[in-house]
């Protein structure tokens, strides 16, 4: 008996790349992966044809490992760079300090994330050359020793490599050791038009987290170290973290046909067109401003106060910056239904932005402009916090502030009583 699993919501949806598909070429690498017998635990030629590609890339051997997440790749990789005494420094947009639930701090045993501020969620240089120095030496603080760099950062900005150089030579000087966050390094890439060496060991990083997932993968990113000296602790880390594939032949298929005709770089500017569309049609939407230029795969926006009715036909979310995101992804428009990406039209997002169901609220704030989509799996934006709605039982999990609490329309003295149960 066999079931059709509905894949593609109903409109258009701006919410993330991550709800974007896989690419062809990989899901055939897959499946061509599933055929016959192979060594496991990386033992295999996929493995090693995707290894030797990402040394190709980066015009230098690498020591590679293959891991099923992101989050993934920066705890492992910044705990093979810190102590459970140091800190590890980055901007406090960063993915590691908003959505990794402590991971950093618990892969690395208990260091600390240290907050340092510039603006576009990009790390000032003078700012870092404060922190680097900021106790050390003191027994009773915690000790710099690394920095973590996004590369796009999760506003969408990018540095250049002048700037990650800039970074890098703070960061040496003082003594502490270099991560990137490439979760959308393909987009940063193709954005700055420089080559993968250009932008990573040889402007001083010691460890990057090579994303692919957002950009055309099904379940696979990887650890790319260029410090040989790291390679046996990464390894060690990673079969411990539960990293070590057993079939490791299907992340790798993934990376492999990923990076095979520069597919992730095709992947890549297509998403960045897509969200330079999005701006040019935010801007041309009344009383919506734009409060970023339009940067690889998202685009910015301030939107008018509004009342909250309908708030639960839409997912929304708030940073530090302010205004509203959109996001793009690389895949082509679908011939049967809408996809995630823009390429259907960008108009979309002026419609969806002011219709029936848009979260309104007063005051300007970040909020992610989608269709409505399945409004009983959304997570709904209160006072107290987002919460989502959990299946047959009306009540709802907070994950914000206040706890549990119920249901919207329930008197503030049940929701008190909620709360508190």
């Amino acid at each position: 008996m066999s079931a059709t699993i509905a894949t593609t919501p109903a409109g258009h949806a701006f919410i993330s790349d991550n709800m974007a598909g896989a690419a062809p070429e990989i899901v055939q690498a897959v499946a061509d992966a599933a055929a016959g017998q192979v060594l496991p635990y990386g033992n295999d030629p996929f493995t090693d044809s995707a290894r030797r590609r990402l040394s190709e890339i980066f015009e230098r051997d690498v020591d590679v490992f293959m891991v099923s997440t992101g989050s993934a790749a920066n705890g492992l990789s910044l705990a093979a760079l810190t102590p459970p005494w140091g800190s590890v420094l980055a901007h406090p947009d960063s993915h590691i300090h908003h959505d990794e639930c402590g991971a950093p701090e618990f892969f690395t045993a208990g260091a600390k994330l240290v907050g340092v501020p510039g603006d576009n969620s990009m790390i000032d240089p003078d700012a870092l050359y404060a922190a680097v120095r900021r106790k050390a030496g003191d027994v009773h603080s915690v000790q710099p020793s690394a920095v973590s760099i996004s590369q796009a950062t999760e506003l969408g900005s990018v540095y250049t490599v002048a700037e990650i150089r800039r970074l890098s030579a703070i960061a040496k000087d003082a003594g502490l050791r270099v991560h990137m966050d490439g979760a959308r390094f393909a987009n940063a890439l193709a954005h700055l038009g420089t080559t993968p060496a250009e932008m990573t060991w040889k402007a001083g990083i010691d460890v990057l987290s090579f994303g692919a997932t957002k950009n055309g993968a099904m379940t696979a990113d990887a650890i790319v170290s260029f410090d040989p000296e790291l390679a046996t602790e990464l390894g060690f880390r990673a079969k411990r973290a539960g990293q070590l594939a057993s079939k490791m032949r299907f992340y790798a298929a993934q990376i492999d046909a990923y990076l095979t005709d520069d597919l992730w770089l095709r992947n890549a500017r297509r998403a960045n067109a897509m969200a330079t569309r999005l701006g040019d049609g935010l801007k041309a939407i009344p009383d919506i401003a734009l409060v970023a230029t339009p940067r690889p795969t998202s685009s910015s926006a301030a939107c008018p106060s509004t009342s909250p009715k309908d708030s639960s036909r839409r997912a929304t979310s708030s940073t530090t910056t302010g205004g509203s995101r959109g996001g793009s992804a690389w895949s082509p428009p679908s011939p049967t239904a809408p996809t995630t990406s823009t390429s259907s039209s960008t108009r979309s997002a002026a419609t969806h932005a002011d219709g029936p169901g848009h979260r309104r609220r007063t005051g300007l704030r970040r909020v992610r402009l989608i269709s409505p989509v399945r409004p009983e799996l959304l997570p709904v934006m209160t006072p107290l916090g987002p919460r989502r709605r959990v299946a047959g039982g009306g009540r709802e999990r907070s994950y914000g502030r206040g706890g549990f609490t119920s249901p919207p329309g329930v008197p503030p003295a049940e929701d008190r009583r909620w709360r508190s149960s």
